[in-house]
């Protein structure tokens, strides 16, 4: 059987990426930065206890929970082997060191426990992830092509657009998985499906058609449909795909967007997952002490990050949760969704990145204090610069910085690219609440 890396391992060559993982430390404006990619956004909370001391003792304390259900440890110092060597000996490495970089699949952070899921997508995801990190081959993607697998959960993430995605669907009393490419659930037709049990055969045959079709420059899958249709795409797998209309025109129901905050009744009875938003996804390391220990003493000493930037804590038994949702509380996390400041999102700002035109935490969190109506979670989006680091899709309402404390804001709108529609340009924070609190009186805060 594969081995993780260990601290006492050689390591390979890394190939130039401008994208952090766990064995490249990338620079930015404030030191460096580490991205440990979670399988399927777990970790124990031993784990967690490690990540909270290596930020302390190699870093500026900076722990991120980013929009992908994994965590960054940012304002890494000189000691990067230090760093590295300590989150390895805690077991957060891949089997095969160069498979570090290839390592994005997306689950639901409630795989296994959502009452509404078909399937368990845990075992499919672990055979995937061995072979993503073991395979050569594979190794040639991209660091930042991503692939996910959602079981029909309510607590899912459906709008974060993936090389390649896979949604589950009950066709005559069998599970089947849906499929598409360079998009995501919440929006886009599928391409074809097949049964839950050649999920495994399916990813591989897209992984390999996409290594072989693929030039050089076209590092993600939208990049090679512009030069391949999707027609001609599937027509090389190798696989049977069942494509009639009842899949070609099924489309994945809508998940509730509140639901990774405070309590979540699992599938399990007497259980629930509970959770917290780290504030403008920032996590100190007494936070995340602190929730590892909750974990250990109400649950059953784990903990699941979401690409909510938020953190669960499941199998909580039920007259536990009033407990741990307090513990949370006090730790400084966002259990409710009618705390102003779940409503926000921000990107790293401009003290830690050279290309933010403010400094978009601090702005959100004085932001906060000046919205005096609610809006619902995760819904206006404050970016430093138009590369919405923040988000991997497009929120309902985005401030863009124009200059420090200054801002443009749009509105989502589908048929419009980017951030959608201008709603006025140049607003102060004061002018910004006072729109957004108009806005949360109609209908464009969705």
């Amino acid at each position: 059987m594969n081995q993780p890396v260990t601290a006492h391992q050689p390591q390979v060559s890394l190939r130039p990426s401008a994208c952090p993982g766990l064995l490249r430390i990338v620079q930015a404006k404030d030191g460096g930065i580490c991205r440990i990619k979670l399988a399927g956004g777990v970790l124990t909370a031993d784990q967690a206890d490690a990540v909270a001391a290596a930020a302390e003792r190699f870093a500026a304390g900076e722990i991120e929970a980013t929009n992908r259900g994994n965590l960054q440890i940012r304002g890494i110092g000189s000691d990067q082997a230090g760093l590295i060597a300590c989150l390895l000996a805690a077991g957060l490495g891949p089997r095969d060191a160069a498979g570090d970089d290839v390592r994005n699949l997306m689950l639901s952070p409630v795989a296994g426990l959502d009452p509404s899921m078909l399937f368990d997508t845990r075992p499919l995801a672990q055979t995937l992830l061995q072979a993503l990190e073991t395979t050569p081959h594979l190794h040639q993607l991209s660091a930042k092509f991503a692939v996910q697998v959602d079981g029909g959960e309510a607590m899912a993430m459906l709008e974060h657009p993936h090389d390649l995605w896979l949604s589950a669907l009950q066709l005559e009393g069998e599970v089947f998985l849906a499929f598409g490419l360079a998009g995501c659930p919440a929006s886009d037709s599928p391409l074809g499906a097949v049964p839950v049990a050649q999920g495994h055969a399916l990813v591989l045959a897209v992984l390999n058609r996409f290594l072989d079709l693929a030039k050089p420059e076209q590092t993600r899958m939208r990049q090679l449909l512009a030069e391949h249709s999707p027609e001609h795409f599937i027509a090389g797998l190798g696989l049977t795909l069942r494509r009639d209309p009842t899949v070609l025109q099924w489309r994945r129901a809508a998940t509730p967007g509140s639901a990774y905050l405070g309590q979540f009744a699992q599938r399990q009875a007497g259980l629930n997952a509970v959770g917290g938003a780290a504030p403008l996804g920032r996590l100190s390391p007494s936070m995340l002490r602190g929730a590892a220990q909750l974990a250990r003493q109400w649950g059953d000493g784990s903990l699941r990050m979401t690409p909510w930037q938020s953190v669960l804590l499941p199998n909580i038994p039920e007259q536990h949760v009033a407990t741990v949702t307090g513990g949370l509380t006090h730790l400084g996390l966002l259990c409710s969704a009618t705390d102003p400041l779940a409503r926000l999102v921000a990107c790293t700002g401009s003290s830690g990145c050279a290309k933010a035109q403010a400094e978009t935490k601090g702005d959100a969190r004085h932001l906060a204090t000046l919205i005096t109506r609610g809006g619902a979670p995760a819904s206006v989006h404050l970016s430093g610069c138009s590369r919405s680091c923040a988000m991997a899709h497009v929120a309902p309402l985005t401030l863009l910085a124009q200059r420090p404390g200054h801002y443009d804001l749009y509105q989502r709108d589908p048929a419009q690219p980017g951030f959608g529609q201008l709603r006025a340009r140049n607003l102060t924070l004061k002018e910004a609440g006072a729109l957004l609190d108009a806005c949360s009186r109609s209908p464009l805060d969705d």
